[in-house]
C-alpha cells in the first residue's frame, strides 16, 4: 500500500487526482491533503473522506511521511513544492508542465534521480483511445519515417475562470502552456521525441471579457469549489498562439493553440510519414493517391470519467512502483517539452525564431 498526500486543493485535485487514486484502493491510501487556504483543504478533506488536511505542505511531509505526493499548485509553484516532496524521499506526480524552463526541467529530473525517486508529469491526454493506437502503429514501424505533424487546440470561449490560469506570475503563460502543452507532449511522444532544433511563434490576447462556462474553460465536472471571481482586467496572459517547431532529424510541426478563438473547436493532430499519414482523433490513414483507412482503436479503460487520463497515469504509476510497468511519461519527453515551451514564449518576446544549440 503507498500511502499518498495531495498539496494544493483546486479543481483538478478534487475532479481528477482524488478519483483516480481512490480508484486503485489495493494500491492507494490517501492520507492528507495540503493547502494553504484552510477552506478548500478542509474541505477536500470532508468531501472525500479524507482523514487529515494541512495548510503547511512541509509540516504535511514531516508528519505524513507518504510515499507519493501529488504536485497540484499553479505552475510557479511546481518547482519549490516538487523538490521540497523529493527531499523528504517522495515519488511526485506533479501537474503538466513540471517546468516551463529547461534548465529547471532538468534540475529536477537530476534531483528526483539523485534521490532514487520516481518525477512523473501530468501529461494526461496522451491516453485517448485514438493516441494510443496511433503511437501502437508508429511504434511498429507502420508509419516510416515521420517529416510533418501538426496540431490545433481550439476553444471557441474557454479562457479558464478560476484560480491563476490568467495571471503570468502564476501561471507562467496562458493558453500554450495550459492546454498547448498536452498537444505538444502527444505530438512529441507520437514522433519519438526528436531533439529540438528551433521554435517559431507568437501569443496575443483577444478574448479576456468573454467567458464561457466552467466545461468550456476545463472544469470538466462542472465543479470548482473554491473559485475566486474572474477580473479580466488581472488576464496579461495570451488566448491565442500560432507557430512552428523544427527539429534535427529534418521534422516541422505547426500549431494553433487558443483558450478563445473564432475558430472551430479543435483537439487535433496530423501525423505525415513516409509510409502513410494519420489524422486524429478521426483515426484515419493516408496513403498513395487514394487510399483511406481507418485505425482500429481499444476502448476507454476509464469511460465516463471526466478526467479518465488520470486515472491511466496512477495505474502506471502503481504498476512501476512496483515493478511491473516502465513509465509511460519519461523524464527525457517532459524535460523536451520544457524547452519547447520556454522557445514558445521566448520566441513571441523577442519576435523571431529562436535557435537551440546541438
Amino acid at each position: 500500500m503507498f500511502k499518498v498526500c495531495i498539496i494544493s486543493c483546486g479543481m483538478i485535485t478534487n475532479s481528477a487526482h482524488i478519483p483516480a487514486y481512490k480508484n486503485f484502493p489495493e494500491d492507494f491510501e490517501i492520507t492528507a491533503v495540503c493547502d494553504t487556504n484552510e477552506e478548500a483543504a478542509k474541505g477536500t478533506a470532508e468531501r472525500h473522506g479524507i482523514p487529515r488536511y494541512y495548510t503547511d505542505a512541509e509540516k504535511m511531509l514531516r508528519e505524513e511521511k507518504p510515499d507519493v505526493v501529488s504536485v497540484c499548485v499553479p505552475n510557479f509553484l511546481h518547482k519549490k513544492m516538487t523538490m521540497l516532496a523529493l527531499s523528504y524521499g517522495c515519488n511526485v506526480m506533479c501537474e503538466k508542465p513540471v517546468a516551463y524552463a529547461y534548465d529547471d526541467a532538468k534540475e529536477m529530473y537530476d534531483y528526483a534521480k539523485k534521490q532514487g525517486k520516481l518525477l512523473i508529469a501530468c501529461q494526461s491526454m496522451r491516453f485517448t483511445p485514438d493516441r494510443l493506437a496511433a503511437k501502437k502503429l508508429i511504434d511498429e514501424g507502420k508509419i516510416g519515417d515521420i517529416y510533418y505533424g501538426e496540431f490545433k487546440r481550439v476553444r471557441r470561449r474557454g479562457i479558464p475562470t478560476w484560480g491563476k490560469f490568467h495571471i503570468k506570475e502564476f501561471s507562467g503563460g496562458g493558453a500554450f502552456v495550459d492546454i498547448g502543452v498536452h498537444m505538444v507532449d502527444s505530438v512529441i511522444w507520437l514522433m519519438g521525441n526528436p531533439k529540438v532544433k528551433s521554435v517559431s511563434a507568437t501569443t496575443s490576447k483577444h478574448f479576456a471579457n468573454e467567458i464561457g462556462s466552467l466545461k468550456d474553460s476545463g472544469a470538466l465536472t462542472g465543479e470548482v469549489h473554491t473559485a475566486s471571481k474572474f477580473n479580466p482586467d488581472e488576464m496579461n496572459v495570451e488566448d491565442f498562439s500560432c507557430g512552428t517547431i523544427s527539429f534535427y532529424n529534418g521534422a516541422r510541426v505547426n500549431f494553433v493553440v487558443s483558450w478563445a478563438a473564432n475558430l472551430p473547436e479543435a483537439s487535433d493532430i496530423v501525423i505525415s510519414g513516409q509510409n502513410c499519414g494519420i489524422s486524429l482523433p478521426d483515426c484515419k490513414m493516408y496513403s498513395g493517391a487514394d487510399k483511406i483507412e481507418t485505425l482500429e482503436t481499444k476502448p476507454n479503460l476509464y469511460e465516463g470519467e471526466a478526467f479518465s487520463g488520470h486515472f491511466y497515469l496512477m495505474d502506471n504509476l502503481r504498476k512501476v512502483l512496483k515493478g511491473e510497468e516502465e513509465l509511460i511519461v519519461t523524464p527525457e519527453e517532459t524535460i523536451n517539452v520544457a524547452k519547447i515551451l520556454e522557445g514558445i514564449y521566448k520566441s513571441a518576446e523577442i519576435g523571431k525564431e529562436v535557435i537551440f544549440d546541438d
